[in-house]
């Protein structure tokens, strides 16, 4: 059984028979390859939840080692197992 489902391409919104398409979603190779081009550009990105705190090493105070100087070593490197 046959379906017909005609459907836009999410790249050049051009109607297209979905389930005839060796390139769905896209209608052609060439949407798919542009399509590609875009995540690989990064101008597509996945939405993160919150907002990542990120570290600034040109800050004078930023200091790496502050974590180890606090004594609370996660490691417990002189534990033997």
């Amino acid at each position: 059984m046959n379906k017909l489902l005609k459907v836009k391409c999410p790249q050049c919104s051009l109607a297209f028979l979905y389930y005839e398409s060796i390139y769905r979603p896209f209608c052609s190779e060439r949407c798919k390859q542009i399509d590609l081009g875009h995540w690989f550009q990064e101008s597509y990105v996945v939405p993160v939840k919150g907002t990542p705190v990120v570290e600034d090493e040109s800050d004078p105070e930023f200091n790496p080692d502050d974590d180890m100087e606090s004594g609370n070593d996660e490691d417990n490197s002189d534990n033997d197992y």
